[in-house]
């Protein structure tokens, strides 16, 4: 249950991004839904990963390039999704940033 729930908050912040950002475009709610699909994937599988390859990068910017890497990953899975299209590093910068904290709201407010 605990899954689905966090899982509805990712696609409700995606919305709601897609509202608030301008050039942050997500088409419907399938479109939502399929988009938190793919970025749990790649949270999942790849970030891992690739925050192993990049901690000396990390270390060296006092963890600014995590946030860099997040951008690029949220990036990534507006490239797969059809539906959902970013114009910009920025704007992908800016989205990132809204949808860590309306993300980290909703999961508090459902605990």
């Amino acid at each position: 249950m605990r899954i689905i729930t966090k899982f509805l908050i990712n696609v409700v912040s995606l919305l709601v991004v897609g509202y608030l950002v301008p050039g942050f475009e997500i088409k419907d709610f399938k479109t939502a839904v399929i988009a938190a699909l793919v970025i749990g994937i790649i949270n999942t599988f790849i970030k891992p990963l690739l925050k192993i390859i990049t901690f000396p990068i990390t270390v060296l910017t006092l963890g600014i390039f995590s946030v860099i890497l997040n951008v690029l990953l949220l990036m990534l899975a507006a490239s797969i999704t059809p539906g959902f299209h970013i114009d910009g590093f920025f704007t992908a910068l800016i989205a990132s940033i809204i949808l860590s904290l309306i993300s980290s709201l909703l999961n508090a407010l459902t605990k």
